[in-house]
């Protein structure tokens, strides 16, 4: 097990090269200047001269690629001149709201979507289960910052149930906490209550025809213990892996929502470091979700032994 860790870990490495390299040439060869942002209109040329020279920007780009890469190694992703504090401490001050409101997110997700799947797939081909199927169709379809506004103008203008923006850390206290990200939390995750709705019927429905079910059905066990504790243990693998996956989607990509519901999360920081032609942030940032979303795919595929104890008896 402890060999099979390493291993996943060590092919981490090539793919955050691969990542550095083609996000640094996308970033480098994309107009504007940052020297020229920074300084405002009314700089000279002379200043910008000088301010180019001491971000580095003159060196050739395989020269500021391996003085960039050499840094990340040492635990240094460069260093912000327009927030004024390294691109870690960025980092570290927007990704407790990007994490909060994608867990939220993913909680809101599966108490939608895992009894609505179970059911669905219990009553596969009654009024029930095309009803599911069809309102998780529909949230697929419905785009998540649309959702967000609907809620904002409904639950938030005219109930005046939760606040429509902003955000307050968890030091605040947990409801205060809480309520600023209920709306874009169910926004994000009626998507993916849809999507595990789906995977979790489809899954049900091939463990709910396997031979062991039928044999658990004919010794007397209760129904309710063969579904839950017998087929949905053996049919989350499938919806284990789709939770990794838009997990990492959440973190990344949660960039419209945060910005409709003002959250200062990764997301912002991303918007407005590509309008500041923040280098240094965009590099950090992108590189950091993509470790992200790989480490919280491998965290899965680690979880899979503890779902199914047969996965773990191959790795072994």
């Amino acid at each position: 097990m402890y060999l099979y860790i390493l291993k996943r870990i060590l092919s981490l490495v090539p793919v955050l090269l691969v990542v550095s390299v083609v996000i640094f040439m996308i970033i480098h060869l994309t107009p504007g200047d940052p020297a020229s942002v920074i300084l405002g209109e009314q700089a000279t040329a002379q200043q910008i001269e000088e301010l180019r020279q001491q971000l580095g920007l003159n060196l050739p780009l395989y020269e500021q690629y391996m003085n960039w890469i050499f840094g990340v190694f040492q635990g240094d992703l460069g260093f912000s001149y327009f927030m004024e504090e390294p691109v870690t401490q960025a980092i570290g001050n927007h990704i407790m709201p990007t994490i909060s409101l994608a867990l939220l997110a993913e909680i809101v997700a599966l108490l939608i979507a895992v009894p609505l799947g179970i059911a669905a797939a219990k009553r596969r081909g009654s009024t029930m289960d095309q009803s599911i199927m069809g309102f998780s169709l529909l949230g697929m379809a419905v785009p998540s910052f649309l959702l967000g506004l609907f809620l904002i103008l409904l639950v938030g203008v005219q109930l005046e149930w939760l606040p429509v923006a902003g955000y307050q850390p968890l030091s605040s206290g947990l409801w205060n906490h809480i309520q600023y990200l209920i709306m874009p939390a169910i926004s994000l995750g009626a998507i993916q209550a849809a999507l595990f709705a789906r995977m979790t019927r489809s899954s049900m429905l091939e463990v709910l025809n396997t031979n062991f079910i039928k044999a658990a059905r004919s010794k007397g066990v209760k129904e309710r213990n063969v579904v839950y504790k017998h087929a949905l243990r053996n049919a989350f693998l499938p919806v284990l892996t789709v939770i990794g996956q838009t997990f990492g989607t959440l973190v990344a990509g949660a960039v419209v929502t945060e910005t409709i519901f003002n959250i200062p999360g990764i997301g912002q920081l991303i918007i407005n470091s590509v309008e500041r032609r923040d280098y240094a942030v965009i590099q950090g940032v992108v590189l950091f979700v993509t470790f992200s979303y790989v480490f919280i795919n491998l965290i899965i595929d680690l979880l899979y032994g503890v779902v199914d104890p047969r996965v773990r008896l191959e790795r072994k």
